[in-house]
């Protein structure tokens, strides 16, 4: 019976460890419900009665009320109880929709909403990358973008009954890849990681007993014999590795950097040939995953491009595809031709900056430069620059175009991953 009853305990706690679908754990590590995400906010109410009787903030009491607010709001999650909702996340799926209705009521409204929309993004951009802070609107605004123009062309612009089934399979396949080469753009860019060999073993030495017989405790005095000898070789190698690696070291992840490998201060890793960090796919760009960046751009640009191309040849069949987006007329006559006609002229907005993105990455490809090294070098004025900055020649690793392509075709496959416990 005693066994038992302690079975039932047992069982009884784990039930109670055991979160359901609307409670989390919050950041002073008790246990809370998505429920009273409003209840017992001591910072809030604090606050807002300073507000009210116009008393000066304290310096720390909005950021205390950014955390708790951060911290409350949660998705209800099967698995593990509630999870927590990043607020970079929501702007996009809010303003996106909004935006591009707005601005099919109009053509002026139109030309306000896409020439603010850009401006507040680039804002934002700079606004974050002065703080050296990740975020999730950039990822957020680009998956949803790709999906809420998805949805409209199959809801808005297939009905219409100018696109057939195989353009719109072929649009399907193209966004498809772009996603598929996307999520394996987002895995391992390439991160340095702990070289094993170099690890010191942290097996002490010590020397005999001098009263004791030299061949005591099974002939171990050949180690303390050589435990000075141990020490002088450890520094002379630790001297030599200093010299020569002092310009390579890494003082945050504390490893010895490869060649052509960087810091990204937002990820917080060191990347073997880092090109940069993309704010787009929340993500560096290195050895391992510059290839798949690449296609992604491919696949994206030729599904936009195409898609364009069948949205203009349905919303404005009497004018060529090439000057529909500067002339169609009557096309604000009706809202969902108007607002075709705004998601036509955003992905246009978006395609015309990725191609200048995809040109600069083949151009850097085929001097076997990356970005980060262009930017150094620029900066250093140690380079060769043309065509307004676009063409950037170090002249250190270029072997010619054809050898430069095929070692970046080819620089995905000489990386040997180690297991995720080797991470530094």
């Amino acid at each position: 019976m005693k066994k038992r009853a302690k079975r039932a305990l047992k069982e009884e706690e784990k039930k109670e460890e055991v979160l359901c679908c609307c409670e989390y754990v919050n950041r002073h590590g008790e246990r809370s419900h998505v429920a009273a995400c409003c209840c017992d906010c001591e910072d809030l109410d604090d606050a807002c009665d300073r507000f009210l009787k116009r008393e000066p903030q304290k310096p720390e009491s909005l950021s205390h009320v950014a955390a708790v607010v951060s911290d409350r709001i949660r998705v209800p999650w099967f698995w593990g109880g509630a999870r927590k909702l990043d607020l970079s996340i929501v702007p996009p799926l809010v303003l996106l929709p909004a935006l591009l209705h707005l601005a099919a009521f109009h053509f002026l409204l139109g030309v306000l909403v896409l020439t603010a929309l850009p401006g507040l993004v680039l804002w934002y951009y700079f606004f974050t990358h002065r703080k050296k802070g990740r975020t999730l609107f950039f990822l957020s605004l680009a998956l949803f973008s790709l999906g809420y123009m998805y949805y409209l062309f199959v809801s808005e612009v297939f009905p219409r009954g100018d696109v057939g089934e195989g353009e719109l399979a072929a649009v399907s396949i193209g966004v498809g890849l772009t996603l598929l080469t996307l999520i394996y753009t987002k895995r391992d860019p390439g991160i340095v990681r702990l070289d094993q060999q170099a690890v010191h073993s942290t097996v002490t030495y010590y020397s005999a007993p001098p009263d004791k017989d030299s061949s005591f405790n099974g002939g171990m005095q050949e180690a303390s014999m050589t435990a000075v000898q141990r020490i002088g070789s450890s520094e002379q190698e630790g001297l030599e590795l200093k010299e020569s690696g002092r310009r390579n070291w890494c003082s945050v992840c504390r490893v010895v950097q490869p060649p052509r490998a960087g810091h990204c201060r937002l990820c917080g890793v060191c990347v073997l040939r880092l090109d940069h960090h993309c704010v787009w796919i929340n993500n560096c760009v290195g050895q391992a995953n510059h290839v798949s960046f690449l296609l992604t751009l491919v696949f994206f640009l030729l599904t936009s491009l195409y898609g364009i191309g069948l949205v203009l040849r349905s919303v404005c069949p009497q004018q060529n595809v090439l000057t529909a987006l500067l002339y169609c007329p009557g096309v604000y006559t009706q809202y969902s031709s108007a607002l075709c006609f705004t998601c036509a002229w955003y992905c246009s907005i978006v395609t015309g900056g990725l191609l200048h993105l995809l040109l600069v990455q083949v151009i850097n490809i085929s001097y076997n430069v990356t970005e980060r090294e262009a930017r150094v070098a620029l900066r250093e004025k140690t380079a060769r620059s043309a065509c307004w900055g676009l063409v950037v020649d170090t002249g250190v690793h270029s072997r010619g175009l054809w050898s430069n392509w095929t070692e970046f075709m080819s620089m995905g496959d000489k990386l040997r991953l180690s297991s995720p416990t080797d991470l530094v």
